[in-house]
C-alpha cells in the first residue's frame, strides 16, 4: 500500500493530513495480530505429502532380457548423438519406469546431462505410448504402455556442446568421446549390474575406435560389441577419431591416441618407454593387477573438451596438443595419466562403501574421497617421477604449488578437508567468488600433503625398511584376479596402515582431515628432508601453468590472480589488493602511469621493495576508474621446495620418488 501525502499549509493541517493519509497502513499493522489472538481465520496450508513412485535398486535380474543399444554418432559436422533403444518387457506389464543416470561414477556428484536429452520419444509396434517426467525424481520417466507390450522403442538426440560455455564438448570434426551414460536410459528396481545391454556405435568414415568394452566387431562404419551388463557399459567409454595410433605397454596394458592431426601422435621411443615404464612402476608398487586388460585413452587435442576420468579397465584422458612432441614444455601437463590408472586400484577396485552405489539414483557419499582421490593423487605424482613420464623438478614444483596453496589459504580456518568431500555434490565444480575462503576439492592436493606425512612416519619408525609403498601392497594388492569392488570404511584404513608400521593413525588422520584450522600440511615435506621458500621466480609448475593460461598469479604478494587483459579473476581473502577493494572482475589498467602489461606490474612490484611511494593502479571495475595506491614491499613470491641440507645423500623425499623397477637407476 502506497500513501500519497498532501502538505497543508501549517503544521497542525500536514500533521492532519499525514495521519489520516497512513491511517490505513497503521491500522492493518496494529490489527493484524489483535485479529490473530481474537481467533480470526488465517490460511494455513499443510504439507503435501511427497510419494517416492520409483522402486530403489533391487540385486535381482531385469526380467524383460536384453536392451538393445544402437548410436548414430556420425554426424560431427552438427555434433549431435542419436540415440535408439529397444528395452524388452515382461508381457502383461502395463508400467514401466525407464531412467537416466544422475549420479555419475568418477565424478562424486550429480552430474547427469539431463537438459542435453532432448526429442525424447517412445513407441510401441510404431505407436506413441503416453509418457510423464516425475515431478519429484526428474530423471525418471513413467510410460503407460498398451495391453500386449512386448517391446518399448525409446529413441531421443543427445547434441554435444559446441562451446565450453555450453558444457564439456565430446564431439569434434576429428574425434569423440563417448560414454554411454549421457545417452541411454535404464529400467528403475534392479542393481545396474542385473541389466544386460547389447550396444553398436555407427562412426563417420574411416575413423577408428577404442575402448574396454569386448567382443568388439566392425563392419563398415558400425562397431558393435558382445552383450554387457549396464554397470560394465557404463564404466567402459569410448574414443574414436580420424587420427589413431595404439601401442602395447606391455602387462595387457594399451596406449590409445587420438590426436586433431596426425603430427600430434609421433612420440618419440624414450618418451613412449616411460608409459611402458609407468605400467612396471605400478605394478610394483601395488603387487597386483585388478584387470585383465587395461586401455588408456587420450585425447591430444584442446579441441575436445578437457577430461581425466577413471574407470576399471580403462580411463579418459586428454593432454594439450603437443604434450607428446613438445615433451620438455608440456612436462607439467602429463600427470593426468598416472593419476588415473591409479584409480583401478584406489577408487575403482577398493571404493568406500558409502560411494559404491547400486544404480544411478541412489545418492553417494563422498566422506572417503581422501583416500579414494588424495590417494590417487599422491601415488599420481610419485608414479609419474618413477616412470619418467614427469621430470622430478615438476613434481617437486606441483608439491610446491599444493604446500603454497595452504599455507596462506584462510578458508583451511573454519572447513576441514573432509568437509571439502562433499564439494562435488552441492558446487559442481562451478567458479567461485573468494575461492580461498570458500575452499574447493582441496581433498586431492592437501589429501596428496597428508599421505606424504604418512609415507614419511613409516620411513622414519621403521628405519627406511618400510614406506607407504607397504600399505599401497596391503590394501590394494590383495585377491589378484579379482575385477571387481571391494569397499572399505575408515577403521579399515587404519587397521591396513597399522599392519604395516604401529602408530595412532586413527587420531593422525582424523586431526588432519577431519578438524579445521590445522597447522599448514608441511610436515611430510619437511620429515622428508625438504622446505617450503619462497622466491621472486615461480617455480617450474607454476611459470608453466601460467604461459600456457597467459594469466598472472600474484596470489602471495599483491594477493590476485590476472588474465592476459589485466583482469581479476581470482582474489586472494585478506591480500593487499583485498583490503584495497581490488575484486574479481576490476581491470589493472594502468601501473605507475604507465599503460599495463605483466611485466611492467611485476617490476613495479619488485622496485617496491627498496622503498619509495606505493604502487599505483589505475583500475576500472564497470564504469568507474580509480586510482588505487597499494603499500606492498613483500615483493614478488612464489612456492618453491629446496633440500633442507646441503648433502649429497638422498632424503626421504628423493628417496619415495626414485624408481624401483630394476635397472632405472636410484638415487
Amino acid at each position: 500500500m502506497v500513501a500519497k501525502v498532501i502538505w497543508g499549509r501549517h503544521e497542525g493541517i500536514m500533521r492532519k493530513s499525514l495521519a489520516a493519509a497512513l491511517a490505513p497502513a497503521f491500522t492493518l499493522c496494529l490489527s493484524t495480530p489483535l485479529m490473530a489472538q481474537m481467533g480470526a481465520a488465517k490460511s494455513a496450508p499443510v504439507a503435501v505429502s511427497i510419494m517416492q513412485t520409483v522402486p530403489d535398486a533391487v540385486d535381482t535380474p531385469y526380467p524383460g532380457g536384453t536392451i538393445t543399444l544402437d548410436i548414430d554418432a556420425s554426424d560431427v559436422v552438427r555434433s549431435v548423438y542419436r540415440v535408439r533403444q529397444v528395452i524388452p518387457v515382461v508381457a502383461g506389464t502395463e508400467r514401466l519406469i525407464l531412467q537416466f543416470p544422475r549420479w555419475l561414477p568418477g565424478t562424486h556428484g550429480t552430474r547427469g546431462p539431463l537438459a542435453e536429452l532432448v526429442d525424447l520419444r517412445f513407441t510401441v509396434d510404431g505407436k506413441a505410448v503416453k509418457w510423464t517426467r516425475d515431478p519429484v525424481e526428474v530423471y525418471a520417466f513413467h510410460l503407460e504402455l498398451p495391453a500386449g507390450t512386448r517391446e518399448v522403442e525409446a529413441t531421443f538426440v543427445a547434441p554435444s556442446p559446441m562451446l565450453s560455455s555450453e558444457g564439456r564438448i565430446t564431439m569434434t570434426q576429428e574425434m569423440l568421446n563417448l560414454q554411454w551414460e549421457k545417452m541411454s536410459l535404464y529400467p528403475a528396481g534392479h542393481y545396474v549390474r542385473q541389466i544386460k545391454v547389447r550396444p553398436s556405435v555407427q562412426l563417420p568414415e574411416g575413423w577408428s575406435v577404442a575402448g574396454a568394452l569386448d567382443g568388439q566387431r566392425m563392419s563398415g562404419n558400425t562397431v558393435t560389441w558382445g552383450t554387457v551388463d549396464y554397470e560394465t557399459l557404463v564404466d567402459s567409454p569410448l574414443f574414436a577419431g580420424r587420427h589413431y595410433r595404439r601401442w602395447d605397454l606391455g602387462q595387457n596394458v594399451s596406449m590409445n591416441a587420438f590426436g586433431d592431426t596426425p603430427d600430434l601422435l609421433e612420440i618419440a621411443p624414450e618418451h613412449l618407454a616411460t608409459y611402458k615404464a609407468l605400467v612396471t612402476e605400478s605394478l610394483l608398487t601395488f603387487g597386483v593387477k585388478h584387470f585383465d586388460r587395461y586401455e588408456f585413452l587420450l585425447a591430444l587435442s584442446d579441441r575436445l573438451g578437457g577430461i581425466g576420468l577413471e574407470h576399471h579397465r580403462s580411463s579418459e584422458n586428454q593432454q594439450e596438443p603437443r604434450s607428446w612432441v613438445d615433451w620438455v614444455a608440456y612436462d607439467w601437463d602429463r600427470n593426468v595419466i598416472p593419476h588415473e590408472f591409479v584409480h583401478s586400484w584406489s577408487g575403482k577396485y577398493r571404493r568406500p562403501a558409502k560411494l559404491w552405489t547400486p544404480d544411478y539414483r541412489q545418492p553417494m557419499q563422498d566422506n572417503l574421497l581422501w583416500v579414494y582421490e588424495g590417494q590417487a593423487q599422491y601415488w599420481g605424482l610419485v608414479m609419474a617421477a618413477r616412470s619418467g613420464i614427469q621430470s622430478k623438478e615438476m613434481v617437486l614444483a606441483q608439491l610446491a604449488n599444493y604446500a603454497g596453496n595452504f599455507a596462506e589459504m584462510p578458508g583451511r580456518g573454519w572447513r576441514s578437508v573432509e568437509d571439502t568431500t562433499h564439494d562435488p555434490i552441492f558446487a559442481a565444480r562451478k567458479p567461485k567468488p573468494y575461492q580461498t575462503l570458500a575452499r574447493g576439492e582441496d581433498y586431492y592436493t592437501e589429501g596428496a600433503l597428508v599421505w606424504l606425512e604418512a609415507d614419511q612416519i613409516i620411513r622414519a619408525g621403521t628405519a627406511g625398511r618400510k614406506s607407504l609403498d607397504d600399505f599401497a601392497k596391503a590394501f590394494y594388492g590383495m585377491n589378484p584376479g579379482d575385477w571387481g569392488v571391494l569397499t572399505f570404511e575408515f577403521p579399515d584404513v587404519v587397521t591396513a596402515l597399522n599392519g604395516v608400521f604401529p602408530y595412532d593413525w586413527a587420531n593422525f588422520l582424523s586431526t588432519r582431515l577431519q578438524q579445521p584450522n590445522q597447522p599448514a600440511p608441511l610436515a611430510g615435506i619437511e620429515k622428508g628432508g625438504y622446505r617450503l621458500v619462497w622466491k621472486e621466480e615461480p617455480n617450474a609448475f607454476d611459470r608453466a601453468r601460467m604461459a600456457d593460461a597467459k594469466t598472472l598469479s600474484l596470489t602471495y604478494s599483491l594477493g590476485f590472480t590476472l588474465d592476459k587483459d589485466g583482469r581479476v579473476i581470482a582474489p586472494q581473502w585478506g591480500g593487499p589488493a583485498f583490503k584495497a577493494g581490488i575484486v574479481t572482475g576490476a581491470k589493472i589498467i594502468a601501473v605507475n602511469g604507465t599503460a599495463y602489461d605483466q611485466e611492467v606490474l611485476k617490476k613495479a612490484i619488485t622496485d617496491a621493495k627498496s622503498g619509495g611511494s606505493p604502487i599505483e593502479l589505475i583500475v576500472q571495475r564497470g564504469n568507474r576508474f580509480q586510482t588505487i595506491p597499494l603499500d606492498y614491499r613483500g615483493g614478488l613470491r612464489w612456492p618453491w621446495l629446496e633440500r633442507a641440507s646441503n648433502g649429497s645423500e638422498p632424503v626421504g623425499l628423493d628417496r619415495l620418488l626414485a624408481p624401483r623397477r630394476p635397472g632405472a637407476g636410484k638415487p
